[in-house]
């Protein structure tokens, strides 16, 4: 452990502290299942978090990480949550990265965000297990301001966004709301998703997204 890792972990003990007893009984807050770097902003502590029933220390880890082209040591993340955020395993939401929720986040196990991207979850977000998201990705299921027709009618509901399970999601992805991407899929960098794709081991790229190959697989 470096210098710096250790400095981290120091300083984070008071956040990490103030999120789990918000959060969790005191039997499950006595096991510190969330780690929170002390540079990870807690706009709002509201809603629910829950986790899986086997609770291990530090499953959960906000805030830290190292993705080398960003300044980690003035990287800020932001936690923002008046919804529901669920856990499915470990899951590591990196440097930088910010998560506002008012409706329902679902992360799978071993769901990775590496840096610096943003989840603005408004309905429902699911992804599955063994997510890995790159860095300076957008997922929103929300348009934020409503649009109405004559009737006074709104046009531009909230639509939920489905990851699937083993997703690669390279760097600048948007997915907007009515996404859904398939299990064992590539979704290369700068992608933008608005829309529902089938079949799997496959890369889809390009705006408007195409499937790019197929019979392709991907390792961490």
């Amino acid at each position: 452990m470096t210098t710096f890792d250790f400095f981290n972990i120091l300083c984070s003990i008071p956040k990490t502290l103030r999120f789990n007893l918000h959060y969790f009984p005191l039997k499950t807050v006595l096991k510190l299942p969330v780690v929170v770097s002390h540079r990870t902003y807690l706009r709002e502590l509201h809603g629910k978090v829950e986790l899986p029933d086997k609770v291990e220390t530090a499953m959960i880890k906000i805030g830290f990480g190292d993705v080398g082209h960003y300044d980690r040591k003035r990287s800020r993340g932001i936690w923002q949550v008046s919804g529901t955020v669920s856990f499915g395993g470990k899951a590591s939401i990196g440097h930088g990265s910010k998560l506002s929720v008012r409706g329902h986040l679902s992360l799978g196990a071993d769901f990775n965000m590496t840096a610096e991207s943003t989840i603005v979850c408004a309905k429902e977000i699911r992804f599955g297990d063994d997510c890995l998201l790159s860095w300076d990705i957008l997922v929103m299921d929300t348009d934020e301001h409503p649009l109405y027709n004559k009737e006074n009618q709104r046009i531009n509901p909230d639509k939920a966004i489905i990851v699937g399970n083993h997703v690669w999601m390279g760097c600048k992805c948007v997915l907007l709301k009515g996404a859904e991407v398939p299990d064992n899929t590539i979704v290369a960098a700068g992608t933008m998703l608005k829309s529902n794709f089938s079949g799997e081991f496959q890369v889809i790229g390009g705006n408007p997204p195409v499937v790019l190959k197929s019979d392709v697989c991907w390792e961490h």
